[in-house]
């Protein structure tokens, strides 16, 4: 008999769900493995683009779960019983390290399956912030952007933490894995050089992005990203006013809204300015070409504006 003890805080609205969901995966998981093994191990990701990275080095070699399926918000997604299942059989976690739906649900992956390999790819990123001030003699910081995946430059570092990992589950294909990963590099690389050529004369330009998840793809290429949604807030009637003020002083004709996202007070601003809205796909499993689409479809906006 598997018996497990859980504490549930009072102050923890998603205790009580989290605990079913746990405790009955923990169990599926216990009878999953007296049973035999399914042909292929299991690798768990946060996101979609992570798979991409991964079966780039691995080939087939693993079956990638993918706990934020196509559509979902990662800041407020909850995993599902059988993504949890399937984390209980993996033996590795992809981590961004701070998506919003990690931060509560990551300490309970680890209870489901604490013999698994974790790798946090914000671990070796030079990582973006929404605030920082000086004190003293020493920095604040305040607000991890979470999203560097999208930038060329941050994936290389991803891809690097990838490869070590894959090594160190399956050492005996260490040498294909080596070459799959220089390949993969390689065309990362190629992408990056793409993307300069396309943005390179329009070094500066602002754009204006529903929720800003182009910060490291924007410091990367020399623009400025202006974000309609603070801190996971919609903006109030003040911001929505000043936004368009913004806007029309930049002459931007273009507003990109994450396909997970409401559109609704992008294309307030878009009416007051002439623009048009334009949806992007961060979360695609086709990285590089999620990546290359973004750069066209800022590149034309930028032609647009002028």
């Amino acid at each position: 008999m598997l018996y497990v003890k859980f504490v549930i805080p009072n102050n923890d609205r998603m205790s009580y769900r989290v605990l079913v969901i746990v405790l009955v995966a923990l169990l599926l998981s216990f009878c999953g493995n007296q049973g035999q093994k399914s042909e292929k191990e299991i690798i768990s990701a946060s996101i979609a683009p992570f798979k991409y990275f991964t079966e780039a080095i691995a080939g087939d070699d693993f079956t990638v779960n993918i706990m934020v399926p196509a559509g979902a918000d990662p800041h407020i997604y909850e995993p599902s019983m059988v993504q949890v299942q399937s984390l209980g059989n993996s033996v590795a976690y992809l981590a961004n390290g701070y998506l919003d739906f990690e931060l509560p649900w990551l300490p309970r992956f680890y209870q489901v399956n604490p013999g698994m390999s974790i790798v946090s790819f914000a671990n070796n990123q030079e990582l973006l912030y929404q605030s920082a001030w000086e004190h003293g003699d020493h920095w604040h910081y305040e607000g991890v952007d979470p999203h560097f995946w999208l930038s060329p430059a941050s994936a290389l570092t991803i891809v690097s933490d990838l490869k070590a990992l894959l090594v160190y589950i399956k050492p005996e294909n260490k040498e294909r894995y080596e070459e799959n990963y220089n390949k993969l590099v390689e065309s990362i690389r190629d992408l990056d050089n793409e993307i300069s050529a396309m943005l390179a004369p329009w070094e500066g330009s602002s754009f204006m992005i529903y929720h800003p998840v182009l910060g490291y793809f924007a410091r990367d290429y020399n623009l400025e990203q202006i974000a309609v949604e603070h801190e996971g807030k919609e903006p109030s009637p003040a911001d929505l006013k000043g936004l368009i003020d913004k806007a029309r002083e930049k002459a931007i004709r273009t507003i990109f809204v994450q396909q997970e996202f409401d559109k609704k007070n992008a294309e307030v601003i878009a009416r007051e300015i002439n623009a048009r809205v334009v949806v992007i796909d961060p979360l695609s499993e086709n990285w590089p070409q999620a990546v290359r689409d973004i750069a066209s479809n800022l590149a034309e906006s930028f032609a647009a504006n002028r």
